[in-house]
């Protein structure tokens, strides 16, 4: 099953923690939240920010960002064990595609005052990169080679 979500109108989840993220699937997914950030609207230029463990639920461990992404391609294409993210579209637009073994919903990030908040413990992919786009992700862990699960076989049958 395949579940298409636009940016507005989603209401946000409740937030958990643990091991069990591998283990209880669809509740992975129910924990995805699209988080409204603060803007300040100005004739100069609006402004708008993130706080850790204010509008995300986790501390900043590590910040990265995609860019120049040829037309076609896709980024990501595996899980986390325990690394959280918080996904910004700063310019542009692009597609998060959230797999949890059983389900999958697509978020639609094009509005730099969104972000997409994703737990540990379900497959990623972003697609459908726009000209130009910018996406921004923060993450609750320092890089870890040994938090990735690549092999999607794999990651379905931790889900068991």
């Amino acid at each position: 099953m395949h579940t298409y979500f636009c940016l507005f109108g989603l209401s946000g989840c409740g937030t958990g923690n643990g091991e069990a993220y591998l283990k209880r699937s669809t509740m992975v997914l129910k924990q995805v939240k699209v988080i409204k950030l603060p803007k300040f609207l100005d004739k100069r230029g609006n402004l708008s920010f993130i706080e850790e463990e204010n509008h995300i639920p986790f501390k900043i461990q590590r910040t990265y960002w995609i860019y120049d992404v040829p037309g076609g391609e896709a980024r990501g294409g595996h899980a986390y064990k325990e690394n959280e993210e918080f996904i910004v579209a700063l310019s542009g637009s692009f597609d998060v595609i959230l797999d949890d073994g059983k389900e999958k919903k697509t978020f639609s990030l094009n509005r730099s005052y969104y972000g997409l908040y994703v737990p540990k413990g379900l497959w990623r992919q972003m697609e459908n990169f726009s000209t130009n786009s910018l996406a921004l992700i923060l993450a609750s862990t320092p890089y870890n080679p040994s938090d990735y699960i690549y092999d999607y076989s794999t990651f379905k049958n931790m889900k068991l």
